[in-house]
């Protein structure tokens, strides 16, 4: 048995860890090794919110294999040079990693993959992030899915909450000379502007089990009463956790299915719909794969010539500060601003504002997102833009537009949720909470904006210049 190398990046867990259990099992000694590469990312680099995380996060898996009696050896630059510097230190004889699916990263380990077998390594890549790899669910003609129902009809008879993989034994730990601490790759911000993530989150693969705990615990029973409300935590909040590897589709999957199986009540919870949203992203890496091009090209390609608005800086700034003077679309902006995070039906309103009442093409929406969300994907991120815009794969109708105030009346009818990131409307009674500009006195008092466009005049626009696509 020789020495193996495990290339962490997005999978920073040691439990259900396919790449970390099979070499511990198959080696005498192994090496945890993380190289920060932003440029291999592409145009797709870690945004602020996620270089936040990703410190945390490493700095948290570097604290539990130190409790085993190893670390974790971190450096950057170019990904094969560094992975062949600490083959050459540790004398490893073998690379193991879990497949990532974004274009840039397919290429960048086809790449390092070639090169390290050319020079004698063996080098093993393995599934540790889906429940199925994107090429393994095909339609009856042998092609990939467009639309989620029938993906997701294929998809979950394959699912069984099998148990996860234990965290492995290590016979030994390897060591290599070159390693920088996890301070060097400056992944916090200078300015400190992270406190609301601070105080919101807690990053690593302990906190991702917490927070499954909580959702267990407190919020599955009633998924689907209460995902729908801002204001309560009803939703699993483990889309950071889940991006960066610190839990697994598996794990949660078992979790929740041995709860509802222990379950005394009388009914046992209802887990399906929490699944399905999971298929989501299942089915968001699925299109990501087949359709590279979809992080910046319009799935439709009806959509290739549609004429959005010019991009405005001061329209675009409005919104992304949380200054249209809509009250549901400024509390979730606030929301993001202040946590990196937002409640799912509030990126829906959102993104429908800006790219239908504001008709801004929807990548600017999604670059924003990018930078500034905490669970930032590029395949969920690419399908939520576009299902929004009416623009990709099973989106949503081009003539859907969400209407905010019927949104915030419906779903945060006591204005909880609106207070919360309004202070400035906190004393608004009544209706008023969801449309200030009714009360001109109001909005002088307040200082709060008065609407940047008229929600149905903007809707109609909206509505003529998509029956004009193409």
């Amino acid at each position: 048995m020789g020495t193996a190398l495990v290339l962490f990046r997005r999978d920073l867990r040691l439990e259900d860890n396919p790449a970390w259990s099979t070499a511990c099992a198959e080696n005498a000694r192994v090496l945890a090794l993380y190289v920060h590469a932003p440029e291999e990312e592409g145009q797709w680099a870690p945004g602020a919110a996620s270089r936040w995380w990703l410190h945390r996060s490493l700095s948290c898996l570097d604290s539990r294999l130190r409790a085993a009696g190893g670390r974790l050896h971190v450096g950057r630059g170019d990904t094969l040079a560094f992975v062949r510097e600490v083959i050459e230190q540790a004398g490893a004889t073998a690379v193991h990693w879990n497949r990532l699916y974004e274009p840039a990263s397919i290429a960048r380990d086809t790449h390092l993959k070639a090169a390290l077998r050319e020079q004698g390594v063996e080098v093993y890549s393995h599934s540790g992030a889906l429940w199925s790899e994107p090429w393994q669910v095909e339609t009856k003609q042998g092609g990939p899915y467009k639309v989620f129902t029938p993906y997701w009809r294929n998809l979950r008879p394959r699912l069984t909450p099998a148990p996860p993989l234990p965290a492995p034994a290590v016979a030994g730990f390897a060591e290599a000379g070159n390693s920088v601490p996890v301070d060097a790759l400056e992944l916090m911000p200078r300015i400190d502007w992270a406190g609301g993530l601070a105080d919101a989150w807690q990053p690593g693969e302990v906190g991702a089990h917490e927070m499954l705990e909580i959702f267990a615990d407190d919020a599955v029973n009633d998924y689907v009463r209460l995902r729908d409300l801002p204001a309560r935590h009803g939703t699993s909040r483990l889309s950071p956790h889940l991006h960066f590897g610190e839990i697994s589709p598996r794990q949660i999957h078992h979790e929740l299915d041995r709860r509802a199986g222990a379950s005394s009540a009388r009914r046992q919870p209802d887990i399906e719909p929490y699944l399905r949203q999971l298929g989501w992203r299942e089915f968001a890496h699925h299109l990501l794969f087949h359709f590279p091009h979809t992080p910046t090209e319009s799935f439709n390609p009806r959509f290739a010539r549609f004429r959005w608005a010019d991009a405005d800086p001061v329209v675009l700034e409005r919104w992304q500060r949380g200054r249209t003077g809509i009250p549901l679309v400024d509390a979730g902006m606030r929301e993001l601003w202040h946590t990196g995070w937002m409640h799912n039906r509030v990126r829906m309103i959102v993104a429908s504002f800006l790219t239908k009442n504001l008709r801004q093409h929807w990548l600017h929406g999604a670059r924003w997102f990018w930078d500034t969300l905490v669970d930032a994907d590029l395949a969920n991120n690419t399908l939520g833009w576009q299902w929004v815009a009416g623009t990709g794969a099973d989106a949503a109708p081009y003539f859907r537009v969400f209407n905010p105030v019927t949104q915030s009346k419906k779903f945060d009818p006591d204005g909880t949720y609106l207070r919360r990131w309004l202070p400035e409307l906190a004393g608004a009674e009544g209706g008023l909470l969801h449309e200030p500009w009714k009360d001109s006195s109001l909005l002088r008092r307040s200082g709060y904006p008065a609407p940047m466009v008229d929600l149905a005049t903007s809707r109609q626009k909206a509505l003529d210049a998509y029956a004009r696509r193409g």
